[in-house]
This record gives structure tokens, sequence and C-alpha cells, in this order.
């Protein structure tokens, strides 16, 4: 059907579970194997991460992720806070949750559309990899006002405090505990044994994240960043940068895994979600869930209006932004465990992930069917209409 997977397992939680046919409960074992899901999927995010973009379009990148970050994390707490009259710490969650980006359905797109080496194309992908990161800082802060029950600065500072000292060390110990993997991998004769030890690697930085405070699933983040190819380490460490063949290696012996447990996830999002409890004839759900819609739409366009490229440049940017996809799920899920999102928040946020995930395929394959010869024009790659 051309939709992101992702949705077909969230709606297969919703069919499985209360809102329709009621055959599965979430239970803890569930639960376990979704947060397992998760870190891996974090992981995974984290060895995709291309932190050479960067430097390649830093300056647009920086200015897409910012404005694209900034402009509906701002927008949705105000309109949360002031019109609709909601909690702060709730408004706070609204807003966060509509600063996801999910890049990976951008990059399927594109590449569908032979776009994927665009001008246009290495923008986005350059802020994507800011965008993460700043969705990781922003989920740690809010995680830590939900244990809390309210917003301190002190613990938010402390939190940065912490996120800082564990970024900073991660890659160091990831390094150094994969040169020793790698060596036994050489030598062993185990079938499995890379695979088992990234595992277990993975799940002890998501233990140390969540022992200091911070999301577990920033371990997983770490780790895969770590661990990434396209990763440097500063004051040139030689021994220590990535083997991209053993990278390699690491990431086509993890597929497998993460494909298993991630969709966990997704399914677990949509057993949580009882349809069943929303009043679809309350006129606020609907206001609410068109508004919020909207907003994170013409919010992630933001960013690319303020750079000085062509009006085709900048809708291609910005409709590339918009799908929030497992980014947003992520958000969504951390609000209702944590007690922020009750039943009828969490299924407005739900609709609002939904719709911004599977409207932009479609949105952006218009709009190259009609408008990608103009952007040809001042792209090295000669077009070509799929």
């Amino acid at each position: 059907m051309k939709i992101p997977p992702v949705m077909g397992e969230m709606f297969a939680g919703i069919v499985l579970g209360p809102s329709l046919l009621g055959w599965v409960e979430v239970n803890s074992v569930l639960l376990i194997l979704s947060e397992i899901g998760l870190i891996l999927l974090l992981f995974d995010v984290g060895l995709d991460t291309d932190l050479s973009r960067l430097a390649k379009d830093g300056g647009k990148a920086s200015v897409v992720a910012l404005g694209g970050f900034i402009a509906p994390f701002l927008s949705g707490f105000a309109i949360s806070f002031w019109v609709f009259d909601l909690s702060m710490l709730l408004s706070l969650f609204i807003g966060g949750t509509l600063t996801a980006t999910s890049i990976g359905v951008t990059v399927r797109v594109l590449r569908d559309l032979n776009r994927h080496a665009s001008n246009e194309a290495q923008v986005v992908l350059g802020a994507a990899v800011l965008d993460d990161i700043f969705g990781i800082v922003l989920l740690a802060i809010l995680y830590e006002f939900s244990v809390y029950g309210g917003i301190s600065f002190a613990n938010a500072s402390k939190v940065l405090i912490f996120i800082a000292i564990f970024m900073g060390l991660a890659p160091i110990v990831a390094k150094i505990m994969a040169e020793t993997i790698g060596r036994f991998h050489n030598s062993s004769r185990i079938d499995g044994l890379l695979p088992t030890t990234i595992v277990s690697l993975v799940l002890l930085f998501a233990w140390i994240a969540h022992a200091v405070g911070a999301p577990a699933l920033l371990g997983g983040f770490a780790a895969g960043l770590a661990l990434s190819r396209r990763f440097f380490l500063p004051f040139g460490i030689a021994l220590l940068q990535s083997d991209g063949e053993f990278v390699g290696k690491i990431g086509k012996s993890m597929r497998p895994i993460i494909q298993l447990f991630t969709p966990i996830f997704f399914v677990v999002v949509g057993l949580s979600l009882n349809l069943q409890e929303v009043d679809w004839g309350s006129s606020s759900v609907l206001i609410m869930s068109v508004v919020f819609i909207v907003i994170a739409m013409l919010s992630k366009l933001a960013g690319a209006f303020m750079l000085s490229e062509t009006t085709h440049f900048k809708w291609a940017v910005g409709l590339s932004m918009i799908p929030r996809a497992e980014v947003g799920l992520i958000f969504a899920e951390l609000g209702r465990v944590s007690g922020v999102f009750d039943n009828v928040m969490y299924a407005v946020m739900i609709l609002t992930i939904a719709a911004t995930t599977v409207l932009p395929p479609f949105m952006l394959k218009w709009f190259y069917i009609k408008y990608g010869h103009k952007l040809s024009e001042k792209d090295p790659k000669k077009w070509k209409d799929t």
C-alpha cells in the first residue's frame, strides 16, 4: 500500500488490542520486549547517524534543524498551554512530540524518486542528524520532569551534565569494547558471538544511562553513535577510530535482531491505545487533533523557509522534514508510560503522528512529479522522471 511499515505495526496493535478485537493485553513480558526493541531501535538510529554530513552542509542543515525543532516545540507548547488550557508538563510533552522527525520515511521516498543524492537530500540528512540529537536531549529532560512530577531547572541541568559526561565517555568505552569483541570474533568459532556481545554492550549502556537518571534509550543511541563508521573521536585518537569493515559486520549481524524486536514496540503502542474510551462525539478531541496536525506540518517548514534558496528547494526540504513515525511514537509512548498523557491525549497524539507519517510521502511524490525538473536545473545530477 506504499505506507511506512511502522504504521502497519501500530495498526496491528490497535486491531488486536482493546480498541477493536481485545485479543491481546499488554503485560510485563510484552513491556520488557518492547523496551528492548526501543533501545535497539535507537542503537540502529545511532549506528546510521552520519556526523560527517554536518561538515558538508552544516550551515544549511543547522538552520533547518533548529527552525524545525524550535518552531514545533514553541507552537505546540503555546497552543496547548494558552489555548487548550493544559498543564505545563503536558504542554511541554506535546511540544516535544511535535519536534520529532523520522528521516527513515523520507529517505525511502527520496530513494524511490531517485533523489536521495540530490542537494536538498543532503541538507535534509544533515538536519536529521541534529534533529536526532536535539530530540534525545529533550526526551531526557522531559523524562526527568515526569519522574519528579514537575518542572525543575536544577534537575534539567543535572540531566544535561550527565548526558554530556555520558556522551563524552561512551565513545571511548564503546570503541575499546568493540575492538576487544572484534578480536574475539576473528578467532572464535562460536556462531552468533558478534550479535550476542553487541546486544550485551547496548543493554549495558542502556542500564548505565538509566542509572544516571536518563532514559535507557539514550544508552542505545550512544552505543550506536559510538560504533558508527562515520563517528570520529577528537584529539586524533587513531587507535580507537572505526574499522569500517567491522562496523559493517556489526550492522549486518544486528539487523535481524533489531527487525525482530522493534516491531514489538510499535505493536505495543497500538495495544496501549484504547480508542473505545475516547469520546469521539466530543468536539475537543477532533479540534485538538486537527490543530496539532496542522501545527505539526506547518512548523516543520519554518527551518526550510529560513534558507537562502529557491522556493522549490525550500518546499522540498520542508516536506521532507515532516514525517514523525517511530520518533514521534517514542515521545508519545514515554508520555503515556510516565502518566503525563491520559488516553484521550495519547489518542490525539497518535492520530497526529499517523497523519504526519502517512501524508508526507504522497505529498513529496506529488511535489517531485510536478516540480522536480525545477530542482534539477541547479542539481549536478540529471533529473530522472520516475
